[in-house]
């Protein structure tokens, strides 16, 4: 009698329960079967600048160098430093002509005073004659002749800060010195029917030239 032979052996059931992945297929992170996704190459470093620090100022001083060229030739061959002049004839005979107030001008200034604005206008009580100066030392000095009334002129000008500091004597004329805004002074002329106003950031000798040479 022949030994028995053992039943066929029936694999076993590789099924996993509902909703899960086979036993021999990977699992993500999430649970989720592992895809076949290549891996992601590792982070490429960005290059170091090989530009030493004097490379950095060689290119620096290149851009610079023709800047510097342009202001000289701007500078030494346009005047870039220059004041744009004007000039005060059409300004003052427009004053001399409407016949408000005398009108004065400087007589006997140096060619390096510049003129560098000029205006006559008709304003609330009266009208101004106004003569804008660069001096000598590059400071500025506006001449200021007006009819308007010296109690309204005066505060408008020099606002609250002007005060009077005394009298002084310039060509034959009796003027006030005055404190004005910031580090300005100024010359005041009170006369019956205009006031003279010579005011600015110059020096004292400045003011004083000014207001000395006008005829």
């Amino acid at each position: 009698m022949e030994p028995a032979q053992p039943a066929d052996r029936v694999p076993a059931d590789r099924t996993p329960p509902d909703g899960q992945p086979p036993a021999d297929v990977p699992v993500g992170p999430g649970g989720d079967p592992a895809g076949d996704e290549p891996t992601p190459p590792p982070g490429v470093k960005p290059a170091k600048s090989e530009r030493s620090p004097k490379d950095m100022a060689i290119s620096l001083l290149v851009l610079l160098v023709p800047i510097a060229l342009l202001l000289a030739f701007y500078r030494g061959f346009l005047g870039g430093d220059q004041a744009t002049t004007v000039d005060p004839a059409p300004a003052i005979e427009q004053a001399r002509s409407a016949n408000v107030f005398p009108v004065s001008q400087p007589e006997g200034l140096s060619s390096e005073w510049s003129t560098v604005n000029a205006r006559y206008q008709t304003v609330d009580g009266g009208a101004n004659l106004r003569i804008g100066y660069l001096t000598p030392e590059g400071r500025g000095i506006q001449l200021l002749q007006s009819s308007v009334p010296a109690e309204r002129l005066l505060p408008a000008e020099l606002t609250d800060q002007g005060q009077p500091r005394g009298p002084t004597e310039l060509a034959g004329r009796t003027w006030q010195l005055y404190t004005a805004r910031g580090n300005q002074q100024a010359l005041v002329l009170l006369e019956p029917t205009r006031t003279v106003i010579v005011v600015g950031d110059a020096r004292d000798n400045e003011l004083r030239e000014l207001a000395g040479s006008l005829r």
